[in-house]
């Protein structure tokens, strides 16, 4: 079930910056956690980054540590994912999601809700 809406993909050059956005739609995401995925053409979905249900831990997978950014703002059902110095690399449909069943943050299973996705592209 859609129950979240990305916004702010589009199409970037190599070292450029754009900042994501997802909302909760008809519900509340407050005290779950959050994550971003995306997903390649050819790939398996990978989490890319993600936010406890407090805003106390984050996690980044390598490839974008030091590069993206995920925030939460629960009294406006918003989480963010700012991506900086983008890579030809990043070039996916960014998906953000929620958990209910709370786990670390590290795990990437569980995810029970999600939005349609909202494409990235980056050119070389």
């Amino acid at each position: 079930q859609v129950q979240l809406e990305e916004s702010g993909g589009g199409l970037v050059q190599d070292g450029g910056s754009l900042e994501l956005s997802c909302t909760a739609v008809g519900r509340t995401f407050s005290g779950n956690d959050l994550g971003w995925f995306r997903q390649a053409p050819g790939k398996e979905r990978e989490l890319i980054a993600a936010i406890s249900w407090s805003g106390s831990s984050t996690y980044y997978t390598d490839s974008v540590k030091g590069r993206f950014t995920i925030r939460r703002d629960d009294g406006k059902n918003m989480v963010y994912l700012q991506m900086n110095s983008l890579k030809p690399g990043d070039t996916a449909v960014y998906y953000c999601a929620g958990r209910t069943i709370l786990r670390p943050i590290t795990i990437s299973l569980g995810y029970d809700y999600w939005g349609q996705g909202t494409q990235v592209t980056v050119s070389s």
